[in-house]
């Protein structure tokens, strides 16, 4: 395992749930650090896209909001 492995602190993308109210947001683990993402709003549709790649990442309701990790992994 490498020192940089060490001190990686992913990106967490924070969305609203499907269908449940009161119900706290989905957090999910993203690979890069949080300003290789990009978050759009569309009306009332969301995006995050890979920068780099154009990859659609969530497209749903919002708000989104990517954070870094208090947590290494």
């Amino acid at each position: 395992m490498t020192t940089d492995a060490l001190c990686n602190y992913p990106t967490l993308m924070c969305t609203p749930p499907w269908t449940i109210e009161g119900v706290l947001p989905t957090e999910t683990m993203l690979p890069f650090e949080p300003h290789a993402y990009a978050v759009t709003q569309e009306g009332d549709i969301w995006r995050v896209t890979v920068k780099h790649t154009g990859d659609v990442l969530y497209a749903g309701p919002g708000p989104v909001v990517l954070v870094e990790s208090p947590a290494p992994f």
